[in-house]
């Protein structure tokens, strides 16, 4: 799929292609190629760069050079994952309502957090994707780890330059899938000059940095071996001093040539001077070959590339060099020479120029329109499909039926009898429903997951679910506005409906606090009101998303009335699910599937003992109970005289024990 083709998808859903990149690389001008190409294809992309920056060991200055998209911004620090970016130049861009945030920054970064950071300050909700290319699964000090956890926990999507580091990130808790888009060259900049074959003497050479991690001491002892080579090194660091002292020491100084770093169109024309480049790379305890760019460039250079069967390396070049053992200078001396040979530099420099072209920025480019597609709302397939809808039935069938007449046959719907009713078989036939029987009144909770079940059985599992209590009614129309929410990002997992009661008119209350110890003190002295935090929402009308379901797992069947969907919406939560509510026209009886007010207020504690001991464990719950009858004691006193009597009632039942009471 080409870039224009992927804007072109974009474009017919009505949704602009307007993308904000933060990349403090974006300060060489090189590698700037991939916002070029992919602005030339009609994609909005906005570039936030660092205005100074050390690439390759060199201090490297922003200059736009003509690219109007590019904006500087002061840093702060030196470390790539700890450093901060000047944040007016961000908050300025994030205020352009971009349709995606790309972070071009390591997930654990303080870049990155602070990034999110400004992002929230701004009330925004555009999705954002991010990049790693480390290799080595490391666990980071407190606040990176944090910083980290909640980058990929919330993240729409990622790109790797790896393939390991994408196993790293969904190892971490990364919820989709990331997409492996290998850094680019310039074909035009890097190309091949016209040889048959390589030079009567020899040049072998390195391009990079002079650190012990990097193995030019390995090569230079490679070289030590073969007396008819001559080696260019070309790059600098803490290491040219010593590595000059090992050339003199061992006789081929007058072969080893260290050039310093080249820059602009002098790094080109190093590299067509070359027969052969090695990259001896060393792997460490906290460094692997994350890409490789050299073996890239000098691939496209028209120079064979013998490597240390490191890292990505083997990833990047494939079939199209010679890798050999690190630190074993033996083995590089032998890879090199067989790369000498005249049939074989042939056939390696034919291959690797055809190997290279994957690596062109337009393909680069292409590959990531294709990643924005996917990162962009309603890109996910399960927004083309419709919601399966999913009642758990119980009680009055007469309820059942004006909640399925209300769905008009829109959708496709599968009721679960939890009593065994042959009236409530027939209306759920009647209406085409999927028809489940249980054989007893097994609960919501166990009621969902066999409808979740069934839905598997019969090739539906990557639908949407929206679970109705029979005692709710919601337009198609409704529902259709809520799937649309639910999929305006790729972060929502759960949607709610506004709903309201269909005797008095008055609105419902949907949004509540998750239960908790803390919250149960505040309700004992009547300071509950001020918790107003939006926890969870009621679950007698929620669509649920598939990825969700899929990531969350299946409803708790521990509870077998109330609580289910708080016990799951908190488990979705914890992992980096959000839940919203659409503003839409539903209405909901409450309480229509039972007429025994007394046994569904047992139900409700004792789901609230199970989800406390959950979640908080036993001493999280004895702190709620304590809590609860501390409250239910001080109302049994304050309050009339039916307030009294309901008090006192809760008292006997917190000092039981609400389990222990349901089940006398």
């Amino acid at each position: 799929m080409c870039v224009a083709a992927c804007y072109e998808i974009v474009h017919d859903l009505d949704i602009e292609m307007k993308v904000l990149r933060i990349a403090h690389h974006g300060v060489v001008s090189s590698w700037r190629e991939r916002e070029r190409m992919l602005r030339s294809h009609g994609t909005d992309v906005e570039l936030v760069s660092a205005r100074r920056w050390a690439e390759g060991g060199s201090p490297v200055h922003l200059t736009t050079e003509g690219d109007t998209f590019v904006r500087g911004a002061g840093t702060v620090g030196k470390h790539p994952n700890a450093f901060l970016y000047n944040p007016i130049p961000i908050w300025r861009a994030l205020g352009s309502t971009p349709a995606i945030l790309d972070l071009h920054e390591e997930p654990c970064s303080l870049a990155t957090a602070e990034i999110l950071a400004l992002r929230a300050l701004r009330r925004s909700n555009v999705p954002y994707t991010l990049y790693s290319a480390q290799n080595i699964h490391k666990s980071y000090p407190i606040p990176f780890r944090w910083f980290e956890s909640y980058a990929l926990k919330h993240a729409a999507g990622a790109y790797v330059c790896n393939q390991k580091a994408g196993e790293i990130l969904s190892r971490k808790g990364l919820r989709v899938r990331p997409a492996l888009i290998p850094l680019g060259v310039d074909l035009k900049n890097f190309h091949a000059i016209d040889r048959d074959t390589p030079s009567g003497k020899a040049i072998v050479g390195y391009v990079g940095q002079l650190e012990p991690h990097k193995g030019v001491e390995t090569l230079i002892r490679a070289a030590a071996i073969e007396p008819s080579w001559t080696l260019r090194i070309s790059g600098d660091g803490s290491s040219r001093e010593e590595l000059e002292e090992l050339a003199l020491t061992l006789g081929v100084s007058d072969r080893v040539h260290f050039l310093g770093f080249a820059t602009g169109a002098e790094l080109p024309e190093r590299y067509r001077e070359l027969d052969v480049i090695a990259v001896p790379s060393i792997p460490t305890r906290d460094w692997l070959e994350q890409f490789c760019r050299v073996a890239v460039e000098a691939m496209a250079s028209g120079v064979p590339v013998v490597a240390s069967h490191t890292g990505a390396i083997a990833d990047v070049v494939e079939d199209a060099a010679i890798l050999v053992r690190p630190s074993d200078h033996v083995d590089l001396a032998s890879g090199i020479s067989r790369a000498l040979r005249p049939e074989q530099w042939i056939r390696m420099r034919k291959h690797g120029l055809a190997h290279v072209q994957r690596f062109s920025w337009e393909s680069v480019a292409e590959q990531h329109a294709e990643h924005y597609a996917t990162v962009l709302p309603c890109r996910n397939s399960g927004a083309q499909r419709l919601p399966q809808v999913v009642v758990v039935a119980f009680g009055s069938p007469d309820i059942l039926s004006q909640s399925l007449s209300a769905l008009d046959r829109a959708f496709p719907v599968t009721v679960v009898d939890n009593g065994s009713s042959k009236a409530t078989r027939a209306i759920a036939l009647e209406h085409g429903a999927h028809y489940i029987d249980p054989g007893a009144n097994v609960g919501f909770a166990a009621g969902v997951n066999a409808a979740l079940r069934s839905l598997g059985a019969r090739g539906s599992s990557g639908d949407d679910v929206l679970l109705l209590n029979p005692d709710a009614q919601i337009s198609p129309a409704s529902v259709i506005t809520m799937h649309e929410l639910l999929h305006a990002d790729n972060v929502r997992g759960a949607v709610g409906a506004t709903q309201r009661d269909p005797r008095s008119g008055v609105e419902a209350r949907v949004w509540w606090p998750f239960p908790n110890p803390l919250r149960a003190w505040l309700e004992a002295f009547g300071l509950g009101r001020w918790n107003t935090s939006r926890g969870f929402v009621i679950g007698s009308v929620l669509l649920l998303r598939a990825e969700a379901i899929a990531d969350v797992g299946p409803f708790d069947e521990r509870f077998f009335l109330y609580a289910e969907e708080t016990d799951w919406q908190k488990r979705a939560v914890d992992r980096g699910w959000r839940i919203d509510v659409a503003r839409v026209d539903a209405l909901h009886l409450g309480g229509g599937t039972s007429s025994d007010p007394s046994h569904r207020d047992r139900l409700f504690h004792a789901s609230l003992e199970t989800y406390q001991r959950k979640h908080f464990g036993t001493v999280g719950w004895q702190v709620f109970r304590t809590a609860m009858v501390l409250g239910a004691g001080i109302r049994s006193v304050t309050h009339s005289r039916a307030g009294r009597r309901s008090a006192f009632a809760r008292l006997i039942l917190y000092m039981r024990g609400p389990l222990a009471s349901l089940k006398t």
